[in-house]
């Protein structure tokens, strides 16, 4: 299987180079400063292009593309950049996995409040969980190529270590034993290479949630 992360060289895109490497798939990361790759560059193939630059001659060759855009300054730039990857992959045959949000994870079975509509939502985050529902908005209305969107626990830790437990579930938002929705970064990497060598998700929302 062929492999590409776009925006790879962030924490979470970097933790899903790892956990495809150690998978034994073949790897192609595109970033825009290619140094910031340099522990994958013997094992994987680094593109040094920016996400806005890419064309459908680009992506054609692999069976799967993670998107692992990431902003926190510009949000506008979360909506811009789905449009823009789906004009390019009209058409194709590649799905794409999305690096999601859980704002927009549902409270309820009837889907009508989502867990940023909720008072304890944090204030810090709901402008984020704004534009990375605006994603699964858009995505969810698209017909032209498959996709799938990835939702992370509540508390998404990158320094959590890596315990192999987790579970990938649905659109409703979920704790664990001990009531708390976390993930690892690491956990939630394994669990992105688990859906995409899984072909049943296609043009759907699922989350993981560690155990």
């Amino acid at each position: 299987m062929k492999i590409a992360i776009l925006c790879a060289s962030g924490k979470a895109g970097k933790a899903i180079a790892k956990e495809a490497l150690e998978r034994n798939l073949e790897l192609t990361c595109f970033v825009r400063n290619s140094s910031k790759m340099s522990e994958f560059s013997s094992k994987a193939k680094i593109i040094q292009k920016d996400l806005f630059e890419l064309d459908a001659k680009d992506l054609v060759h692999f069976d799967a593309i993670i998107d692992a855009f990431g902003e926190w300054e510009n949000l506008n730039l979360h909506k811009k950049h789905i449009e823009f990857l789906s004009k390019i992959l009209q058409g194709s045959n590649s799905k794409l996995f999305v690096v999601g949000g859980a704002g927009s994870l549902y409270m309820d079975k009837s889907h009508t409040v989502r867990l940023m509509d909720t008072p304890a939502f944090p204030k810090e985050y709901l402008n984020i969980a704004k534009a990375t529902a605006e994603v699964l908005a858009f995505l969810r209305n698209e017909q032209g190529f498959k996709w799938v969107y990835v939702s992370p626990a509540a508390n998404f830790i990158p320094e959590l270590p890596k315990n192999h437990n987790y579970k990938i579930t649905g659109e409703l938002f979920e704790v664990n034993a001990n009531n708390e929705s976390k993930i690892g970064y690491d956990d939630y990497a394994s669990a992105m290479i688990d859906i995409i060598l899984n072909p049943n998700y296609k043009n759907t929302r699922i989350s993981v949630i560690g155990l």
